[in-house]
């Protein structure tokens, strides 16, 4: 790993509240870990190479707690339709044809290429029930140096016939086939249990996941609460359950001894909110693609209020921009939509909540990941917002603000993760 400093107009934030600017300040690498931020830079580190990247912004990297990597290749499509009919009328049948690896390579491909453009440093993302096509995928991000999780889907009812694995212990066969050669291969993109859903995995597929969980340590992704359909969906399969966490839990697969990202928690009882906050479950707060498939809008100052774990997702391609900086905007004008139409007592997000929920919120799940802190890994990423031009003098706060709604790619002119240039 390297050891170096950057020099630019920083800002990162502490906690949800706590939001740092520094202008023409030094950022100190060492060894992929952050030593931290300074206006001088300290003796001990004035020998070391110095990129100076003059008026430039200097970000933590960004977090994408949710995105389905094999849904990339119809991003933008079937936003007409609600999350069942659209997974049955797009997503099913993209998805099958991963089984295809001259496919999967092509497509994955793209998926990758346009993911390294982008500000995302890390990721938690969904491939499909095929072993082989997982792998290509993770071998594509471990060569361009991204790090993150990727999953294997689980499908084993409720499915159609080419996505519907023959039954659980076969599903269960594959995925610990899928670990053991994902665990030998790669180091910088690790498995993560992938039930794709309650609907699609049955109770002895779910009992046999946590005995994987508890052979080799796993973390676990999957969705809940997204859509009232869903919901009562689940109800029906697991009359034994008060509420769509307790599925999981009752495997114990939400939270607690191993870490477990639920996504999207749009319509989540009481109950389940207390679930997940006394068991540390993150959420994956997905705006846009509750907005495009009509799914609602989350109770996100809540979440926050009560302590939950949260972060940002892209969800491509219910949502169809792989940009955190989208969802970041997205985030901030839902929330303002809830509060004028829905409840008046849960206040929209800030600028600097929705920052740090798509940085050091996210980042967590990954460990010290996601703030320039000392002691945190090495992720940046460096912007150039020159090309949006106005009359005003902006500070750094305000040059972030805009990017939040007015980057795109092209604003990304470095991108480090652990200490090591990606871009």
């Amino acid at each position: 790993m390297s050891t170096f400093v950057l020099k630019g107009n920083i800002c990162f934030s502490k906690s949800r509240t706590e939001f740092v600017t520094a202008e023409n300040s030094y950022l100190v690498c060492e060894n992929g870990i952050c030593k931290g931020v300074f206006q001088s830079l300290p003796e001990k580190y004035k020998n070391l190479p110095c990129h100076d990247y003059g008026n430039k912004l200097i970000i933590p990297g960004l977090t994408d707690l949710h995105v389905h990597a094999p849904q990339y290749t119809f991003r933008g499509l079937g936003m007409d339709l609600e999350l069942i009919d659209w997974l049955n009328a797009h997503t099913f049948r993209e998805e099958a044809k991963y089984a295809d690896l001259e496919y999967a390579g092509k497509a994955y491909e793209i998926f990758v290429d346009d993911l390294m453009k982008s500000a995302t440093t890390r990721a938690c993302i969904f491939g499909t029930i095929h072993n082989e096509a997982t792998l290509v995928l993770m071998e594509m991000l471990e060569r361009r140096g991204f790090k993150g999780y990727v999953g294997k889907v689980n499908m084993d009812r409720n499915s159609p016939e080419e996505l519907c694995e023959e039954n659980d212990s076969v599903s269960a066969q594959r995925t610990i086939e899928w670990i053991e050669e994902a665990q030998k291969r790669f180091c910088k993109m690790r498995p993560i249990l992938t039930p794709r859903f309650i609907p699609t995995c049955s109770d002895g597929l779910m009992k046999k996941l946590a005995d994987i969980q508890e052979k080799y340590h796993l973390p676990v992704q999957s969705h809940l609460s997204e859509n009232m359909g869903e919901i009562e969906w689940v109800r029906e399969l697991c009359p034994n359950t008060g509420f769509y966490g307790e599925a999981y839990s009752q495997f114990g697969m939400f939270g607690n001894k191993y870490p477990a990202i639920m996504a999207h928690c749009v319509h989540s009882t009481e109950e389940e909110m207390e679930l997940m906050a006394k068991q540390n479950v993150f959420i994956a707060h997905c705006p846009q693609s509750n907005t495009n498939l009509s799914s609602g809008v989350a109770p996100i100052r809540k979440y926050l209020d009560m302590g939950i774990k949260m972060g940002l997702g892209s969800d491509v391609a219910g949502g169809f921009d792989l940009s955190i900086f989208r969802a970041m905007a997205d985030a901030l004008q839902v929330s303002k939509l809830r509060w004028r139409l829905l409840d008046t007592d849960l206040t929209p997000l800030k600028v600097e909540e929705a920052f740090y929920l798509a940085t050091k919120g996210g980042g967590q799940f990954f460990g010290k990941v996601g703030s320039f802190e000392d002691g945190f890994e090495f992720d940046a990423v460096v912007l150039d917002d020159s090309s949006l031009r106005t009359m005003r003098e902006l500070n750094v706060k305000e040059r972030i603000e805009r990017l939040i709604y007015l980057a795109d790619d092209r604003c990304v002119v470095d991108k480090y993760i652990a200490g090591e240039n990606v871009k």
